[in-house]
């Protein structure tokens, strides 16, 4: 991990906290990633975009930001195909070797400001949180996941489940999920996946809404959607900090 010198990074017009840019070394190849801080942080939780958008996103940074808001310490990042450019993500084994790196920035973070034993978990949009999961799976350790819209299968593929490895996956998790997302719908297959995962995981409906849990006819920003997502994730981490 390398902290861009000396600029601390771009100070949001949402949040007093100041948000600082850093390059996390994955197998040798950097990524940028963003870090934010409050006073007397409650945890971290680190965050992955989905496959078709970076961390520059403004959902990305509505969530993160909003995060702060409430008193979490946050890291956001790039998988390496968007630092080079790529449209399409490669081989699952490049995420989570991303995720690893970056939970590990997020230790030594913590600890830099004085709170070693700080909680950590892992949220990620769509992909993202797919790949935290499979990190997770094969021994990442973290203090429990989060799921923005969880990718259980292709649109129109339900009969292809992306859902072996979560069984092994003993951390908190909490599902939030659109009932208009097409990559898992209602009374289906994630129903069925959250109740055999036991009671550690929980799954949240949000009514009307899509895969970026944009609502039919109630226009509103991205960055806007996203924070309205952070309170239910602090109220899902909060309980579950003790």
């Amino acid at each position: 991990m390398t902290e861009q010198e000396p600029e601390p990074g771009p100070q949001s017009t949402e949040t007093s906290v100041a948000e600082h840019e850093l390059r996390i070394d994955v197998d040798g190849t950097p990524v940028t990633a963003v870090a934010t801080r409050p006073d007397d942080a409650l945890a971290t939780v680190v965050v992955a975009h989905g496959a078709g958008a970076g961390m520059a996103h403004p959902f990305m940074s509505g969530f993160t930001r909003a995060l702060t808001r409430l008193g979490f310490a946050t890291l956001r990042f790039n998988f390496a195909y968007v630092e080079a450019g790529r449209r399409m993500p490669g081989r699952p084994a490049a995420a989570i070797a991303a995720w690893r790196a970056a939970v590990d920035t997020a230790r030594e973070l913590a600890a830099e400001a004085g709170a070693a034993e700080e909680r950590i978990w892992a949220a990620g949009k769509s992909y993202g949180g797919r790949m935290a999961s499979m990190a997770v799976a094969e021994g990442m350790p973290v203090d429990g996941l989060v799921y923005l819209g969880y990718p259980l299968h292709a649109p129109g593929k339900a009969g292809q489940l992306r859902d072996a490895h979560l069984y092994g996956v003993t951390t908190p998790m909490l599902f939030l999920q659109g009932t208009n997302d097409p990559f898992a719908t209602p009374n289906s297959e994630l129903d069925e996946v959250v109740a055999r995962i036991g009671p550690t995981a929980v799954l949240e409906w949000l009514d009307g809404a899509g895969h970026s849990f944009e609502v039919k006819g109630r226009k509103r920003a991205p960055a806007e959607i996203a924070a309205e997502l952070a309170p239910l994730v602090a109220d899902f981490v909060r309980p579950r900090l003790a």
